[in-house]
């Protein structure tokens, strides 16, 4: 049983980091055929990368890996509260990449005479996560709190 309300914020936020890696993040369509904005590439209908994203996939990769790790130093509070200020800055990094990417893309197909895009709901995943690494953030601020409260009693 999880007894640390800070290791199900850490999980929500591997889980929905993990959700982003592997489903698509946009769509294009145009007269060349649909298109997907994954983590690491631009791919089309049948899976075929046009256009790498490697640096968003590393930095989203990162953030799905870095609140698995943070759960398991449990001991080290201040490090634990460190990583999570480290996970906030890679959430707002995968999200600034989100964005140049989905630009990048959109400029592939600005120039034929039809194309349509949108957004998956998936784009939004690391900016639910920014809330939850906060969350796990301030608590464990807190326990760290009242374990020092409790050594300055004895």
């Amino acid at each position: 049983m999880i007894q640390r309300i800070q290791t199900l914020y850490l999980l929500i936020v591997t889980a929905l980091m993990a959700v982003t890696l592997f489903v698509p993040l946009a769509w294009f369509a145009g007269d060349a055929g649909e298109f997907g904005l994954y983590a690491f590439a631009l791919k089309t209908a049948e899976g075929e990368a046009v256009q790498p994203a490697v640096y968003m996939g590393v930095v989203l990769a990162l953030a799905c890996a870095l609140p698995l790790v943070t759960i398991f130093l449990f001991r080290r509070r201040l490090l634990q509260i460190r990583l999570c200020v480290v996970e906030i800055v890679l959430l707002l990094g995968g999200v600034v990449m989100e964005g140049v990417y989905y630009f990048l893309s959109w400029r592939v197909f600005s120039d034929l005479a039809f194309h349509t895009q949108g957004f998956r709901p998936a784009i939004a995943l690391p900016l639910v996560c920014l809330l939850f690494a906060y969350l796990a953030a301030r608590a464990i601020f807190r326990d760290e709190l009242l374990v020092r409260a409790a050594d300055r009693i004895r």
